[in-house]
């Protein structure tokens, strides 16, 4: 009930997410079937790497002040029993997912033409996925990060953090290949790593077209493996761990909004 009495809320999540699907439609036109040389390839990839950090960041952020607003009525029905800690928060988590699959179909739907991608069933809706994967963990990052913190400076100061994180691991500033060994692991537990690996292999991983790179020939998918290290035959896996992402937040939400209490005296 507490989402419907939000309509400004939700009103602002959908008009940033159709504003922002155009902008990027436009800043972007049929950049996808304009495939060339490895400047092409990191345009796209750079709006990859942009839209998914941009619409993130911003469901992330905007999410904070809800969960800490909840959560004051939550102590007060917590304290007289009305009902178990875990099944709020699994409410909390399941009232968020009708909104990002409206705002992730919205996404797809707008950008995904104008961008030039293949009209292909299985590559559209790899994309989707990655798109609704992505703003779902990046919503119950949000949340889970709330569940840790007493307050939303608190909340916003830990979030700002995660967010450096993943745009310097995404591997878009820096390719895979290119990362220190001992920052490796960083790479790997980032999930905009994944899911930029994940969109950009969908996409072109199976496309052999000849491209110039670094002054000669390559095919295309060759291309992403030896510079990005993005292999076409992982994309299952991929997805797998992209799906994780979302799921690992969304149980820590409930292991730590049942275990934590930030009421004072």
């Amino acid at each position: 009930m507490s989402y419907w009495r939000s309509p400004t809320y939700i009103l602002a999540r959908v008009t940033f997410m159709v504003i922002s699907s155009l902008m990027f439609a436009v800043l972007f036109w049929q950049k996808g079937n304009k495939i060339y040389n490895e400047q092409d390839v990191s345009n796209i990839m750079g709006f990859m790497y942009i839209s998914t950090m941009f619409l993130g960041i911003n469901n992330c952020s905007s999410v904070l002040p809800i969960i800490a607003r909840e959560r004051l009525v939550f102590y007060r029905e917590r304290f007289a029993g009305m009902y178990s800690s875990y099944i709020y928060a699994l409410a909390q988590l399941l009232v968020e997912i009708p909104y990002i699959l409206f705002l992730g179909a919205t996404f797809t739907v707008i950008t995904y033409p104008t961008i030039g991608y293949s009209l292909s069933a299985n590559k559209i809706m790899w994309y989707f996925y990655f798109v609704l994967c992505t703003i779902l963990y990046h919503n119950y990052l949000g949340m889970m990060i709330m569940s840790l913190t007493p307050n939303v400076q608190v909340g916003a100061v830990i979030a700002t953090a995660c967010y450096a994180i993943f745009n310097l691991f995404s591997g878009f500033i820096i390719p895979h290949p290119h990362i220190p060994g001992w920052w490796i692991w960083l790479y790997n537990a980032c999930p905009s790593s994944w899911t930029l690996k994940g969109l950009l292999t969908s996409q072109f991983g199976d496309v052999s077209k000849d491209i110039g790179a670094f002054g000669e020939t390559k095919a295309l998918n060759t291309y992403l493996e030896d510079y990005y290290g993005f292999h076409y035959n992982q994309l299952n896996f991929v997805g797998l761990v992209v799906g994780c992402f979302p799921i690992s937040f969304a149980c820590l939400f409930m292991y730590f909004t049942a275990k934590s209490n930030f009421q004072r005296n």
